[in-house]
């Protein structure tokens, strides 16, 4: 079982702040957690290959052939603010 430094440890590094009851309830279901890892280590996995993906699904790509693209003034046509060639939008952070 978890001690309960071990459980505020894994809490800090998650960035969660939990009371000493939540500590407590989260050191036994974490506890048991890893007991369960522990089970599915035992298994005997040396006849199973590893699988990445399971739908035979390929990534389709189109051929990369230049085409001509927009003129700036184009571009900027259906702008509703236009500030020195630039599209003007909200700051975003």
């Amino acid at each position: 079982m978890l001690s309960l430094e071990e459980t505020k440890k894994i809490a800090k590094l998650a960035n969660l702040s939990l009371n000493d009851e939540e500590l407590s309830k989260y050191q036994q279901q974490l506890s048991e957690t890893l007991d369960y890892i522990k089970v599915l280590d035992e298994l005997d996995t040396s006849n199973v290959h590893p699988t990445f993906q399971v739908t035979g699904l390929v990534n389709k790509l189109r051929a990369d052939i230049v085409t001509d693209s927009l003129s700036p003034a184009e571009a900027l046509e259906n702008a509703k603010e236009i500030e020195r060639g630039y599209i003007v939008t909200e700051r975003i952070l």
